[in-house]
């Protein structure tokens, strides 16, 4: 791990405006299960249990997960009838267009309170930023995995996700090397790179602002190793795509 570039995390009360100042922050776990009001280790064994991900184009085998929706209005969090996943070509060049539906998030782990605090905390963070508003969001647990010798975060490459925000929580590293977050201007020439390493770790992005992607990952055990995330968007005025 010593080869590794940390973040540069920043204090809860310098959240918003370091994502103001440079598009994107990172918190600490301990900032984040605060937010969150509980423990969010609990949930950590929902991740062993996701389906594949049966819609890469490159063939591959490495994606496992799950993906539900939900509407925070006025404060309160709601889940939606459970929808597919869209993007437009404009936003994933690789999976855009297509209309994914994967399994949803299992209720035993939307009924927690951290679950549930975790997203109405994070909305009224959006709110604090571009005003106050009923945020859609979409809710993905993903695990990358070696079985193809490599495993690719972000087999788009350096991409938006077409939202207002994006927040990627990394929930467990086992048994590989890689990983390493780059998050880029996206009218401009600055970059950072770093590599999350501590569960339930918070990166932050504001998705009009900076484009993001993960590095391929590779196994240093002989059985193979992960990366499990957490990844939430939040978008204004609706989801990306209306499907009823």
């Amino acid at each position: 791990m010593s080869d590794l570039i940390s973040p540069t995390v920043v204090a809860v009360d310098h959240f918003v405006s370091s994502v103001q100042k440079q598009g994107y922050a990172v918190l600490s776990a301990a900032d984040v299960c605060t937010m969150a009001q509980a423990d969010l280790q609990p949930l950590v064994e929902s991740w062993h249990d996701l389906p594949p991900d049966n819609y890469l184009k490159d063939g591959g085998r490495y994606r496992r997960r799950r993906h539900s929706s939900f509407i925070v209005e006025n404060g309160r969090l709601r889940q939606v009838t459970h929808r597919p996943h869209w993007q437009p070509l404009s936003y994933n060049a690789l999976h855009g267009g297509m209309v994914r539906l994967f399994e949803p998030i299992q209720p035993t782990v939307v009924a927690t309170a951290a679950w549930q605090n975790l997203l109405q905390a994070l909305a009224q963070y959006c709110s604090a930023l571009k005003g106050e508003q009923t945020w859609y969001i979409e809710a993905h647990q993903f695990r990358i995995d070696t079985t193809d010798g490599i495993g690719r975060p972000t087999p788009e490459g350096a991409h938006r996700d077409g939202v207002d925000f994006v927040a990627v929580l990394l929930v467990e590293r086992k048994g590989i090397k890689g990983g390493e977050t780059r998050v880029f201007e996206a009218n401009g020439s600055f970059g950072q790179r770093f590599t999350l390493t501590d569960a339930w770790s918070l990166l932050f992005l504001d998705d009009e602002k900076v484009i993001h992607e993960s590095t391929p990952i590779l196994p240093i055990e002989h059985d193979g190793g992960y990366r499990d995330t957490l990844v939430l968007t939040f978008r204004r005025g609706g989801f990306q795509q209306d499907f009823d």
